[in-house]
């Protein structure tokens, strides 16, 4: 399992989704589509994201065109030789918590677990849940975790979850299942998957706990960010205390991604610079 870095910048594949040509998510029970290569192969990404001075990258599963080893191989040769750290596999589909289909969901997590090993990733994260929390779907929630968790240990690999979905949609459920995990499992705290007036106060519940983020933040249809939702979350980031990079996440209406990581990056920087003279101090 790779050492914490300390906080840092990263981006995921989804900032970059129109990039590599927008193409289509797909989950347990169906192929990998075979339409034709539209926009940047993820091979060139990493030397694209070195040269926009950002190294480190979370991979959505479906922005890789194979799961073939030889092409999982390129895709971490090409991150080695940019100088790219292979941070996170994010593994967008199953449902644990579906009462029909979450053991074939579990099996088809499971795999993709030895494919983010082959990447050469830290962590893979995982959907806890897309139900609302019960007794029942939380049961079976915490049970595949650990299944997963226990896979994921063998490989190397630290295995995490998000605040998204049906199933975490609140604090005490985001707790609940990391306490039942006992440490074996991470939390991505994703900046804008929670709205609503309680908000700021449930993510200062999460913070805490937090390995890593997910610094997104809205664009309205003119291309306005709401920077004072953005910096509100980032204030409340600063109170993890095993907090790996913030990854910059766009998916504004303007087409440019590149403009709209570079607009988040410019508020994201300060706190970076904020933490190291923290850290110094600390130290002394």
């Amino acid at each position: 399992m790779g050492e914490n870095k300390g906080r840092r910048l990263a981006v995921s594949t989804w900032s970059l989704h129109r990039t590599l040509g927008r193409p289509a998510a797909y989950g347990p029970g169906q192929e990998i589509p075979t339409s034709p290569q539209q926009g940047v192969s993820l091979l060139e990404l990493p030397a694209k994201l070195a040269a926009f001075g950002i190294h480190a990258l979370e991979i959505c599963h479906f922005h890789l065109s194979s799961r073939d080893r030889g092409y999982l191989r390129e895709v971490r040769a090409a991150m080695t030789n940019a100088g790219i750290e292979p941070f996170t596999l994010l593994i967008d589909g199953g449902d644990l918590t579906d009462p029909v289909q979450g053991e074939r969901d579990l099996a088809w997590i499971s795999a993709w677990l030895e494919d983010g090993a082959e990447l050469g990733v830290e962590r893979c994260r995982v959907i806890a849940g897309k139900a609302q929390a019960t007794d029942e779907t939380m049961a079976a929630s915490i049970c595949g975790l650990r299944v997963l968790a226990e896979r994921a240990g063998a490989l190397g690999l630290r295995l995490t979850t998000e605040n998204w979905l049906g199933l975490m949609d609140g604090p005490t459920q985001v707790l609940q299942v990391l306490d039942a995990l006992e440490g074996r499992l991470g939390l991505c705290v994703d900046f804008g998957n929670w709205r609503g007036a309680a908000k700021y106060d449930d993510l200062a519940q999460i913070m805490p706990r937090a390995e890593s983020f997910h610094a997104k933040c809205h664009f309205a249809e003119d291309g306005s960010m709401d920077r004072e939702d953005f910096v509100r979350c980032l204030e409340l980031s600063r109170a993890a205390t095993l907090a790996g990079p913030y990854t910059l996440i766009y998916d504004g209406p303007n087409g440019d991604e590149w403009a709209g990581l570079e607009a988040e990056r410019a508020l994201v920087l300060p706190y970076l610079e904020k933490d190291a003279v923290w850290s110094q101090k600390s130290e002394g």
